[in-house]
């Protein structure tokens, strides 16, 4: 019997469920861990610490020294940072979990309403523009930062709770807070990717680094049909077909036109010597250079936070307020 590997959207499919699983149990760990005393506090929950992360990457940058509260949120925030570097915007379709849950939405949206809603190009720029001001402002605000400032800061009560903040957000979410992600939840229901498209600072980021990347969607354009299937499939509206390579900042290296171009070895994810990239094997870059940062940083003991369950039970009134 013959062998078939799955098509890249079936792997990326389980690439992202795995992830969102991966996420679900950590969020049942931590409120393990704050409610019962029954598990060690969950490293993986400081990934959904951005702004915690990108302080202590300054700050490690600045005084050659990891900063010792949330050392995996660092460490992840690398690794993203690397995938967006070498491997496009990726993390965004393939492990992201908001990515996935807005993907999920859009398709959900598609099926219910048998479309989802373009917005017109004099709205959709300067809305795509919203999460790189939001960018500039965040990496403003850390550039005016000195090392005592920044320590100043990572050694703070707030940042010590940074995860116990966001959790409690979520497990104790005020009616304004429901709202605004209730309406965030409907519009990327009628919009492909509203959240990551026009908000997310995150995403800009990884646009921006992506721009670098090595590996690129690319067309061959003798043997393209201009069927344009490709353009319709992108999530992101860049027009594929037009494109020898493509080089923009909101493709996520999704894989979707690769999928439904018609014509064998015209439409592939290549390397500069041309090598391409099956989506089987991209996967195992985006999984694998993720898990090798991550790991490494468990390997060299930089994985656990050095503050105790007393700690974080001496400061939770902090939390409360």
């Amino acid at each position: 019997m013959a062998y078939s590997i799955p098509s890249s959207q079936t792997i990326r499919r389980g690439v992202q469920g795995a992830f969102l699983a991966l996420c679900a149990w950590i969020g049942v760990d931590f409120a393990r861990f704050l409610r019962a005393g029954q598990a060690a506090h969950p490293a993986g929950a400081e990934g959904f610490l951005p702004i915690s992360a990108l302080l202590s990457l300054k700050y490690w940058l600045v005084t050659g020294r990891i900063h010792g509260f949330h050392p995996a949120g660092l460490f992840i925030f690398i690794a993203i940072l690397g995938i967006g570097l070498l491997l496009s915007k990726s993390f965004c379709s393939w492990l992201c979990p908001v990515g996935s849950l807005s993907e999920g939405l859009w398709l959900l949206g598609r099926k219910l309403f048998g479309r989802n809603l373009a917005l017109p190009r004099w709205l959709d720029r300067p809305l795509r523009a919203v999460k790189y001001l939001l960018l500039g402002f965040f990496l403003w605000a850390v550039w005016r930062m000195d090392g005592g400032a920044l320590e100043g800061f990572l050694d703070s009560p707030f940042n010590a709770l940074a995860d116990v903040r966001m959790y409690l957000f979520f497990a104790r979410i005020s009616g304004l807070a429901l709202g605004v992600v209730l309406a965030l939840a409907v519009l990327s229901m009628l919009v492909q990717n509203f959240w990551c498209r026009y908000l997310c600072p995150y995403g800009a980021l990884l646009g921006l680094l992506s721009l670098a990347s090595p590996l690129r969607v690319t067309r061959a354009k003798a043997s393209c049909i201009d069927c344009g299937l490709c353009t319709r499939a992108c999530p992101a509206r860049i027009p594929v077909h037009l494109a020898g390579r493509v080089a923009s900042d909101e493709c996520t290296a999704c894989y979707r036109c690769v999928a439904v171009c018609p014509v064998r070895d015209t439409l592939e994810m290549r390397a500069p010597g041309g090598k391409a990239v099956k989506g089987w094997g991209f996967g195992l870059l985006v999984a694998g250079l993720f898990v090798a940062v991550t790991g490494l940083a468990m390997a060299t003991g930089h994985w656990r936070t050095s503050l105790s369950r007393a700690d974080y039970l001496q400061l939770m009134p902090e939390a409360q307020r």
